[in-house]
């Protein structure tokens, strides 16, 4: 099959997500469709044989590459075992594990999970249970969210209540609720003489004075602990989190920690949060947790939240399901990525990984149109100063003729490789990223 037939029938039966679609039409060459054949590692193939280095690990799921042989035989295991069975009523081993062994991950501080399919579903399942939780509780008042400013949790009508991006939620505003916001900690909001901890003691300085005044109705806090990736890669200080975490207890509001994105080692331990010290309320995976191969997503809490609805009541019970919730193939693909976490001393490598490319992209910080510069773990970012609207389609379309995968956010260009990239990869995305900025931009 050649890229050009593919390419016709997926542009007349097929609606792509988080695009508009007349930039792909057969008459435009605004933003090209590509046909992908096979994948192998960190690379793509198109059916007429070219290669893209996948540098974001397509939308951030695949962990350990395409094609890993270890999970590629954990699920034809499974298959010949159990692919799905209704999760009311009945459990499964591959989810019984999952559950214990994420458990175990976080101390036991939050031993109960309860699964869904996809991220913005775990952000809703937070939110209804935080609210629901505090209902249980008597405390009814307790119907408020607050979030971040520039905070992106999913684009599901209920996620969107608690996502602070314009472009995502503006059309759908009349069918939304919509939260408190607070200002971020971003680093790059420093002002002359300020380190990042400063800004992020000053945002939540910020958050203490709104806590104080509004606290009777917030249920709960949602956060992207250390880095929000849709509003351009916005890292901060783990300060805080830690802060964050102290405010919510003195002022009863549960914190959830969104680490559907910034989870599964991406920010040089498991889960972010523990660079703060700290365990949230609830805890939101996806994406990464299955290593990018079936849809899971999974929300983690505590004895106390679990507790709140364990009743003779069935209406004080968490009515929340989805048909494949903790989908026994998912599930064993989960296990398989936490196995090679264990077995590959992956967090380890990933330290010296990360070394690597902050070496291979330093040389963007001399370029005349790059700003803030920025890493933490396998995420690297920096944003490009230029006026063209057009930028980031340009520069996505020249990346592509570079032979590598990259979408930036807005003018934010990011990396978040697979880990399994070796030196050669990451010297060969760093210099093809690098003559794919300069053909985007203006001579």
């Amino acid at each position: 099959m050649a890229n050009s037939d593919l390419l016709q029938r997926s542009l007349a039966a097929v609606w792509h997500p988080c695009t508009q679609m007349k930039q792909h039409a057969a008459a435009s060459e605004a933003l090209p469709l590509i046909p992908i054949a096979r994948g192998k590692g960190v690379w793509l193939y198109d059916f007429d044989g070219r290669r893209y280095l996948d540098g974001i690990s397509s939308w951030w799921v695949n962990l350990f590459g395409h094609g890993h042989p270890r999970i590629n035989a954990a699920l034809r295991e499974q298959l010949d075992e159990l692919e799905h069975v209704i999760l009311a009523g009945f459990t499964h081993r591959p989810v019984v594990e999952l559950s214990e062994r994420l458990a175990g991950l976080t101390g036991g501080a939050l031993g109960h999970c309860f699964y869904a399919s996809d991220g913005a579903s775990a952000t809703e399942i937070a939110l209804k249970m935080s609210f629901h939780s505090w209902h249980n509780r008597g405390r009814r008042g307790k119907d408020t969210f607050l979030c971040l400013a520039g905070s992106y949790h999913g684009e599901t009508v209920g996620a969107l209540a608690v996502t602070d991006v314009p472009l995502f939620k503006d059309a759908y505003a009349p069918l939304i609720r919509p939260a408190q916001t607070v200002p971020t900690p971003d680093a790059r909001l420093a002002m002359d003489g300020e380190a990042p901890v400063d800004v992020a003691r000053r945002a939540a300085a910020a958050l203490a004075s709104h806590l104080e005044a509004h606290h009777e109705r917030i249920a709960a806090l949602i956060v992207e602990p250390l880095i929000q990736c849709a509003s351009g890669m916005a890292m901060y200080d783990p300060e805080y989190l830690r802060l964050a975490r102290e405010l919510c207890d003195h002022y009863e509001v549960h914190l959830i920690c969104d680490e559907i994105a910034v989870g599964c080692g991406r920010t040089g331990t498991f889960f972010a949060h523990e660079q703060a010290g700290i365990r949230p309320d609830f805890l939101c995976l996806s994406k990464g947790i299955s290593g990018g191969y079936l849809p899971l997503s999974i929300v983690m809490t505590t004895d106390a939240v679990y507790d709140c609805f364990y009743d003779d009541s069935t209406s004080r019970g968490f009515l929340h399901s989805h048909s494949y919730t903790g989908n026994a193939l998912a599930c064993r693909a989960a296990l398989a990525t936490l196995d090679i976490f264990a077995d590959d001393q992956v967090l380890v490598a990933n330290r010296v990984l990360a070394e690597h490319l902050a070496t291979c992209l330093s040389p963007l910080a001399g370029h005349p149109r790059v700003r803030h510069l920025r890493q933490r773990g396998m995420i690297a970012a920096f944003d490009v100063h230029t006026d063209d609207p057009q930028f980031s389609q340009r520069f996505y379309r020249q990346a592509l003729a570079h032979e590598v995968l990259l979408r930036p956010i807005g003018n934010t260009v990011y990396f978040m490789p697979p880990y399994v990239i070796d030196n050669e990869e990451c010297t060969f995305l760093a210099t093809r990223a690098m003559a794919a900025l300069d053909a985007a931009l203006p001579t």
